[in-house]
């Protein structure tokens, strides 16, 4: 149950990490610098996936079954093996932030490095046979979140029109004189979203609401997005509908209620990691001032 609830849990990990598309889809959105979202989501991001592995040490230890030793030996091999997938962060980060491409060519460096893994190197792709079939899946993944992109970014222009970020504002100006009980309001309410909206969809709608509150009671934007993504990313393991939670019960095959259990351990961790980033701002916003 502890390695089910690892490998649903540790899915999500990657959103605050280049070249993820959230952090660029905020930054937009929010109009802040790219380069300084992803730079302010390296120690939250750090921290968030210390906690988790952390979590796995202890929930290991536990097991009193198919315990082996650790050989040092064994763990060089295999990440010798899998030097070419480790290189993919590394592709990508050096692509961001060695100042020779933006974060859409990044990515797309980064997807031409992973094809010429799979076909040239690894040969699990074939160049005829494999890879419109794949060029496909990819297609119909794109277009569904454009579809989402286009209707959520609609709701959110008649928002706009509708003035209803301004009316938000203004309301909370009366009634949340502090910031610290609105982030934990925040904390509950991104929560639920994340666990029942598609994350696309959540940060067109939701961020353009956000920022005028934010900019009233002081938040930094860049703090602000990362604690709306890291709860985006917490979402993805709250039942009853948190997007891992369905992808873990198809894929390994599992009933909902046992990924639903195995998870909560986890989610609990995880979670004060997400409280940490909420109330210490320092573990955001260091890296940000220290680099301007």
């Amino acid at each position: 149950r502890d390695a089910l609830g690892l490998v649903t849990g540790a899915g999500s990990l990657g959103i605050l990490l280049p070249p993820c598309l959230p952090v660029i889809l905020y930054a937009i959105l929010a109009k802040v610098d790219i380069k300084e979202m992803f730079i302010a989501g390296l120690v939250p991001a750090v921290l968030l996936i210390g906690m988790t592995g952390a979590w796995g040490v202890w929930a290991g230890r536990k097991a009193t079954e198919g315990q082996q030793p650790f050989n040092l030996g064994e763990a060089g091999r295999a990440l010798w093996a899998a030097k070419w997938e480790l290189m993919l962060p590394v592709v990508s980060i050096v692509a961001l932030f060695g100042g020779w491409a933006t974060p859409v060519e990044a990515a797309a460096v980064t997807a031409f490095y992973a094809f010429i893994v799979a076909v040239a190197i690894q040969r699990d792709l074939r160049i005829l046979r494999d890879c419109p079939r794949v060029m496909t899946e990819a297609g119909v993944l794109v277009g569904g979140i454009l579809l989402i992109l286009g209707v959520a970014l609609g709701l959110t222009n008649y928002m706009v029109d509708a003035q209803i970020p301004d009316r938000l504002a203004e309301w909370a100006s009366i009634h949340v004189q502090s910031r610290w009980v609105f982030l934990l309001g925040l904390n509950v309410a991104l929560l639920f979203v994340g666990s029942v909206v598609e994350i696309y969809a959540a940060i067109v709608v939701i961020v353009p609401l956000l920022l005028p509150i934010g900019a009233q009671l002081g938040i930094d934007p860049l703090h602000l997005g990362i604690i709306f993504l890291a709860n985006m990313e917490l979402g993805f393991l709250c039942p009853p509908v948190g997007l891992n939670l369905l992808l873990a019960s198809y894929r390994l095959n599992k009933p909902m209620s046992e990924v639903t259990r195995a998870v909560l351990p986890l989610l609990g961790v995880r979670f004060i990691g997400v409280l940490l980033i909420t109330y210490v701002p320092w573990i955001t916003l260091v890296l940000p001032h220290w680099l301007r």
